[in-house]
């Protein structure tokens, strides 16, 4: 996996285009909402809060649509850190909530919701979500209005250019796509189907995927399906990729449509299923449910693998996690399992990454994203001298004993590149029976470097 892989080379015409005119959206959108710089509109949005009034953590995601199974991870994540951080008394005094603001995975429909946002909501700490679906228009928004984000994009665009209020806790789509097929490898396919939605989150992995599988010399792609997300059946689809007779299928298609597709596949392949890989996003309960009622438990979980940040039980942070996590149960529409979600990347490296904010606020003294941005960094990569800290509570002792700090959350260390990503070691995940998650094995860098 080189760095041609993570960033691409060029966009289509009509992409150009569509960039263009998202473009200028954006830009109407940040006059509209914050104002020209210099102006006490603009002014007015980049100053977050009033003395101890409660401070805001909105959920800017999908949670209707065709990628709905998103959004309930990630306010999971924002529920479980704010129950923490109001018993210990607030941040710097303010209680958290959170709020969802949903883009239904669709840059049109996201931007007049984050219009709206910043028109009815005041005190916003930082935003989170923020999904390969819509991040490229409102990023620049949240930067304009001084607003950090913590976002779930593998967009390629966020690898190369900086965006100072933007901070990525998950891998790029093309090194999760070769992740993929190294796990592939690993299990020695060589026919590979490919089957991904045509939601432009889903569609970020196909070329990358495309590109690692040419640099294995025993692999062929023998089927490629575009999914239409919004389809509720698949028989043209599922008949193309038996009639391939693939070894696996890598895809990610979330929600009805992945079940829908591979209960199809299952139905025309005698009632087999056909090995699939799939993305880290289906690690997710909504899926798992429909798809084990649909095939039986021991046929799914037998024949399925996803690629997933490394992210273990044998975390210090984890415990806590889990607790507060499996806490939030009945409270958040759209999930089921709930154990499902200990080891989903929305919900991991959300949890840390509000961690990671509020302790920066309570280091700088400020709940301003442009006074306490730069100590997010400081926090997560460490200065010489740092104590590590495995939880808020401990973060905040130390920090008003005088402390230096670095904090190591339920998925490790964070260290942030140029660009504001940080992303570690990837494994390979299978679901258990009970709908949760075991580590069938590390993929090392190395490997990866070698697709």
């Amino acid at each position: 996996m080189n760095a041609m892989s993570l960033t691409g080379s060029g966009l289509p015409a009509a992409r150009m285009r569509k960039r263009l005119a998202l473009v200028v959206a954006v830009m109407a959108l940040i006059i509209a909402t914050v104002g020209l710089p210099g102006t006490a509109a603009h002014a007015s949005a980049s100053h977050a809060t009033s003395s101890k009034s409660t401070l805001t953590i909105p959920v800017v995601a999908p949670f209707t649509g065709v990628d709905a199974a998103l959004g309930p991870k990630y306010e999971t994540a924002c529920l479980a850190a704010t129950e923490q951080a109001n018993k210990l008394g607030g941040i710097l005094g303010h209680q958290v909530n959170c709020k969802t603001v949903d883009t239904r995975g669709d840059p049109a429909d996201a931007v007049p919701a984050v219009r709206q946002m910043y028109a009815t909501t005041s005190n916003i700490a930082f935003v989170i979500g923020c999904t390969s679906d819509e991040a490229s228009t409102v990023v620049p928004v949240f930067g304009a209005s001084n607003t950090v984000s913590f976002c779930m994009t593998g967009e390629s665009e966020f690898d190369s250019v900086k965006f100072p209020y933007f901070f990525r806790l998950v891998p790029p789509d093309a090194a999760d796509a070769v992740a993929m097929v190294a796990i592939a490898k690993n299990k020695g396919y060589n026919k590979i189907a490919l089957a991904f939605g045509n939601d432009a989150g889903s569609q970020t992995f196909v070329q990358p995927a495309l590109d690692a599988i040419a640099k294995v010399k025993s692999m062929s792609v023998v089927s490629n399906q575009t999914l239409d997300i919004s389809a509720t059946t698949f028989e043209t689809e599922a008949q193309s990729i038996v009639s391939a007779h693939p070894d696996v299928i890598l895809m990610e298609a979330l929600g009805a449509a992945g079940v829908a597709l591979l209960s199809e596949v299952y139905q025309l392949n005698g009632n087999k299923m056909i090995p699939v890989i799939g993305t880290s996003a289906m690690i997710d309960p909504t899926f798992y449910s429909g798809i084990t009622k649909a095939v039986g438990v021991q046929n799914f979980i037998s024949a399925f693998d996803a690629d997933n940040q490394v992210s273990t039980a044998a975390t210090p942070a984890y415990p806590l996690f889990k607790r507060l996590v499996l806490a939030q149960s009945g409270k958040v529409k759209g999930v089921g399992n709930f154990s499902t979600l200990l080891s989903a990347n929305g919900t991991v490296h959300l949890y840390d990454g509000i961690n990671l904010a509020f302790l920066a606020m309570s280091m700088s003294g400020s709940t301003n994203g442009s006074a306490y941005k730069a100590d997010i960094l400081k926090i997560a990569d460490g200065v010489p001298g740092a104590k590590v800290v495995t939880s808020l509570q401990a973060g905040l002792v130390a920090l008003k004993a005088g402390k230096k700090i670095r904090y190591e959350g339920v998925g490790g260390f964070y260290s942030f590149d140029a660009f504001h990503t940080s992303f570690g070691a990837f494994e390979d995940t299978q679901y258990t029976a009970s709908g949760g998650t075991v580590n069938a094995g590390t993929l090392p860098a190395t490997e990866l470097n070698s697709l």
